[in-house]
Formats: structure tokens, sequence, C-alpha cells
């Protein structure tokens, strides 16, 4: 039923500063600048391999602009929602009604490039809680105009999520939608003993959900944690970043096998933020 994870949105308050912090990131120029007047939204785009991460701020009245501001206001900027891409959204709409969910009509939505005026339109079908779990996700068809590609990434600079990480207290009924209802492969389900937590891998356009169960957890919803990013090389990553002002720990191995990573502790507004290499 969903074929890509679309894209990431973080949640900040001075699209301008938080533009910059995350050049300095990625490493790359955003492909998009704009805006939304129906939710009352403005955004910068950076755009990757397999996914794209939005940079999300209120810029008047709106669904969006509250989206943002409460989450704001309740936890501080950072990332807040995923969005689930099809290529049929109707037939998405279809099943989910079939199963028994009660699901919103879909609704039209339309992004204005403030650079060269260009238009991006799209459809969005947003879940109900028994879906989302808490978490705010939701389901988008691009239907015209195109996000400009990234013309290049170099050795330093980030090209691919690798991850994103989700916070669960319980792993069973996170399957039972994720694979059972979004039909999203099952990659891996295993006990990880020195942390006292089951882990989830779930696999969909070269991008992982990893999910990790934490029984102590008195949340009853589930929550994004964190995102970790892929580039050619973690040591010029490194370098680079270092020059740029922005901190990082120093490079180690992964716990994967063939992994370094390395974690990034400044400019990335409040995102716990992995740098991984795969050797």
């Amino acid at each position: 039923m969903l074929s890509t994870l679309d894209h990431i949105i973080i949640a900040v308050e001075d699209l301008n500063h938080a533009e910059q912090n995350y050049k300095k990131i990625f490493g790359i120029d955003p492909v998009w600048r704009g805006i939304c007047k129906n939710l009352g939204t403005a955004n910068i785009i950076f755009n990757f391999k397999n996914t794209y991460c939005e940079l999300l701020a209120s810029n008047g009245s709106g669904l969006g602009a509250e989206l943002v501001t409460n989450s704001i206001k309740k936890s501080g900027e950072g990332v807040i929602g995923v969005g689930f891409g099809t290529d049929n959204i109707e037939n998405s709409y279809s099943k989910l009604k079939k199963l028994g969910y009660f699901v919103s009509d879909i609704t039209d939505g339309e992004g204005i490039d403030e650079t060269n005026k260009k238009i991006r339109k799209w459809r969005n079908l947003f879940l109900p809680d028994e879906l989302t779990r808490g978490l705010f996700s939701f389901i988008i068809e691009h239907t015209d105009g195109i996000l400009p590609n990234q013309e290049k990434y170099h050795a330093a600079s980030i090209n691919k999520l690798d991850h994103v990480v989700i916070n669960t207290n319980d792993a069973d009924g996170f399957i039972n939608i994720y694979k059972e209802v979004f039909n999203i492969r099952l990659a891996l389900d295993k006990v990880i003993e020195h942390w006292k937590s089951r882990m989830l891998f779930f696999r969909l356009n070269k991008t992982t959900i990893e999910v990790i169960e934490r029984k102590d957890d008195k949340d009853t919803k589930d929550s994004l944690w964190g995102l970790a990013w892929e580039g050619e090389s973690i040591e010029d990553t490194h370098k680079r970043l270092s020059t740029e002002g922005v901190e990082v720990s120093s490079i180690k191995k992964g716990l994967k096998e063939n992994t370094l990573v390395a974690t990034i502790k400044s400019h990335t507004h409040n995102v716990p933020t992995l740098l991984i290499e795969h050797i």
C-alpha cells in the first residue's frame, strides 16, 4: 500500500536560521523554498537519493501552522512527522475503508517556490489515531510539478537518510499496523540484551524505520526520536563539520557490523542526529 518513506518533517521557529544550520549539517543547498498558504506554513526542502527533509515553520494561520506552533510549544523544535508515499492514494483510501478504519477524505495540497514561482501539487490522506499510534503521519501522492533533484553530492556531504528511529511501548501493535496494514517489509525483529529492548527494522525505499520498544515507558503513544544520515565518507564529512563549527563526536564503530558512526551535537534544532557510513 505504501511505496516510499516520502519525507521527514522538522518543526522550527526561525526558518532562515534553520536553513543555515542544516546547510552546514548536510553540506548541500536546499532545492525548494516555499509557502503553503492553505496550511499557513513556509518550508525549506533538502532532497536526497531516497527521500527529502522538510524544515517547516508557521507562516500565518491554518492546520499546518497550528501543528508547528503546538508542537514547539509542547516539546520545542524537532522532528515531528513523516509522510509515506504512494502511487495511488485512492487505492490506499479504499483499502483502509475496507479494513474498517475511519479515514477522512483525501485533501489537495499546493506549494509555491518563492524563488522561481514554480508550483507543486499533491494529495494527502491523514490517518486516524489508531493507525498513527500518536505519531503524526500521513499518506501523500505527488500529482503535479517536480521537486528538483540535488545536482551533486560530494564526498563530504550527506546523500541519503539511512534510518529514522521511532520509540514504542508495543512492538506487536506496531507490527500489526506497519506490516499487516501498511504492507511495509519487516526485516528484523530482535531483542537487544544489553539494551533490554526489542528492536524492529522495517525497510522501505532503501530507508530503515528502526523501532525501539521501551516497556518501562509510561507513554502509550509512539514517538519519533532521531535521524541517521549517510554519506560517501564519514571522515570527510566529519572534517567538514568540524571546520564549519558544528560540534560532532569522534568517529567510532557502530553497533551494526561494518559501520562507522559519529553523533552531531549542535545545529540540529533538537533532533538527535547520527552520521553513519557502511564500510
